[in-house]
């Protein structure tokens, strides 16, 4: 008889979890995981490949343990007068949030997000032994500045997560709230931006509010618009005290030669890599029409993403979807679906499916 997870002696905070995941099945059709399915440009994954060949000639020796050179690369990308000492990566932003949980959080307190937003959050949390606050959002999944400084100041949480762009709804986070909240908090208060890069041009980061602002962290990834989501890097700005911080719960040597070798690659090319993004938020616009045209309520996104309502039974049209080869995501919110912007093609095959679906073909 096999072993059971629950006859291990296992952290009583960590029994009856199910663990993160999205389906992996191989559909011709997958935009339910937020990737940017646009292919690395050919001549940009000929230089990784020379690059991550290059680091793998020293690749019996330790990566540069402070990641120097990339971290100045991210730095110069990111503009806004930052230096490399206000600059942190780790693989994905995932363990970079994991890094922050794990230095300002921890057994015997809290950390707080509005829901709906990143799944991962409330899982990040109880993994490093904190407590999840959860926060409510307004109508259309919005966020004041009044109500987040209430919730904050009534809940008095270590840790704040800001997600802007909202992820599972597309929804864009002004400023205001996030000055709002970090007047509101004592600790760390993190503004997750993930899919920045598919916001308006004109759209204001918190990278611009972080000068006097000691406990603010601004998190960014290359999952998303460098099509980098294989790679596992993600990375943050913050004052250099708070880098300081999470030196105290990385593991040693913990980004990889090549992985260092291949971002520093693919950030020399971020003009092309971006690229993309102009067609990706065409095809998000396109849908998002298309939706609110099949009868359908089409959420205001600034992401690569749209969530949608108005579905009857989301698990019928779901798997209606999933025989007709396309994968999108059920994120749980009532009557609603959340689809991926991929390529035309992609995005063609998502609509015209979901049409037929409705006509009843």
């Amino acid at each position: 008889m096999s072993t059971r997870l629950e006859d291990l002696p296992i952290r009583d905070d960590l029994r009856g979890q199910v663990p993160y995941g999205a389906p992996q099945v191989p559909l011709p059709v997958a935009l339910n995981v937020n990737e940017n399915t646009h292919p690395v440009p050919e001549d940009v994954a000929d230089d990784i490949l020379d690059q991550v060949a290059r680091a793998l000639r020293d690749i019996n020796r330790y990566p540069d343990r402070e990641f120097t050179e990339l971290r100045e690369a991210f730095a110069g990308y990111l503009g806004e007068g930052l230096t490399r000492e206000q600059i942190w990566a780790a693989n994905g932003s995932n363990e970079v949030l994991q890094h922050i949980l794990m230095a300002f959080a921890g057994p015997g307190r809290t950390a707080m997000g509005f829901t709906p937003t990143y799944s991962m959050y409330p899982l990040l949390t109880g993994a490093t032994g904190a407590s999840w606050i959860a926060g409510r959002r307004d109508a259309g999944y919005t966020l004041t500045p009044e109500s987040a400084a209430d919730q904050i100041a009534a809940a008095d949480p270590d840790v704040v997560f800001l997600c802007a762009p909202n992820n599972p709804t597309g929804t864009p986070l002004p400023l205001a709230v996030v000055e709002a909240a970090y007047e509101a908090a004592r600790g760390i208060v993190i503004v997750d931006e993930a899919y920045f890069e598919f916001a308006p041009r004109e759209a204001p980061s918190a990278l611009t509010l972080l000068p006097g602002r000691e406990r603010l962290v601004v998190s960014r990834t290359m999952s998303k618009a460098f099509a980098f989501a294989g790679a596992r890097v993600g990375y943050l700005a913050a004052d250099p005290a708070v880098v300081d911080a999470l030196r105290l719960v990385r593991l040693p040597y913990h980004l990889s030669a090549l992985t260092q070798a291949a971002a520093l690659a693919a950030l020399r090319h971020a003009p092309t890599m971006l690229g993309m993004v102009d067609e990706i938020v065409a095809q998000r616009d396109r849908i998002s029409a298309t939706l609110e045209a099949l009868g359908y309520v089409a959420h205001d996104s600034w992401t690569n993403f749209v969530l949608f309502g108005g579905v009857d039974d989301p698990a019928a049209t779901w798997r209606a979807l999933y025989d007709r080869g396309v994968l999108i995501r059920d994120v749980g919110i009532p009557h609603h679906l959340r689809v991926t912007a991929g390529t035309e093609a992609e995005t063609t095959a998502f609509l015209e499916a979901l049409a037929s679906i409705d006509s009843g073909a």
